[in-house]
């Protein structure tokens, strides 16, 4: 099992969703699972990814999920000398159990050409970082996930229902 993975920020915690799939190109989740997870107490100069790291553990937890791989909304890598980002922390954590691909709309000026997939026809490609995967691999596979636009359709679904857990 793969899941895709979206954690929305509330004041009162965080929205954490998550869509099980089987096959890279599925147009639909074969489950969802979403989790509530709690206020932390983050020192105030916690590193950026600290609360999406917690809820999501949390919500593997609560599940009893055990995937071989985890889509993140976020980088797994910061830069291309390997600058651990919140998905690297998350594939720690793990163990290495679970290899983790991090996707990201926003530029990353660190991380050169070789980081971009371009989906379909769209003006900017996406951002992709993985750990326990190849990079090639990593891009070959968001790069056939079902979606007509830079955003596959089962992360925008996760993302979607992370925020839907909000209210």
């Amino acid at each position: 099992m793969k899941l895709a993975v979206g954690v929305h920020d509330l004041e009162g915690g965080a929205s954490v969703a998550a869509v099980a799939f089987d096959e890279w190109d599925a147009a639909e989740a074969s489950r969802t699972f979403t989790s509530h997870v709690a206020p932390l107490d983050l020192p105030v100069r916690s590193p950026r990814g600290s609360a999406e790291l917690a809820g999501v553990l949390q919500m593997l937890r609560e599940h009893a999920l055990e995937p071989e791989l985890i889509v993140i909304d976020g980088p797994v890598h910061l830069d291309a000398t390997e600058k651990p980002g919140w998905g690297r922390q998350l594939f720690d954590a793990l163990g290495g159990r679970s290899a983790v691909i991090g996707m990201t709309t926003r530029s990353m000026p660190a991380l050169p050409a070789q980081f971009e997939v371009w989906r379909e026809e769209e003006a900017r490609p996406l951002i992709v970082t993985c750990v326990g995967i190849d990079l090639g691999a990593a891009k070959a596979r968001v790069r056939t996930m079902h979606g007509r636009r830079r955003v596959p359709t089962l992360m925008k679904l996760a993302i979607r229902l992370a925020r839907g857990g909000a209210g």
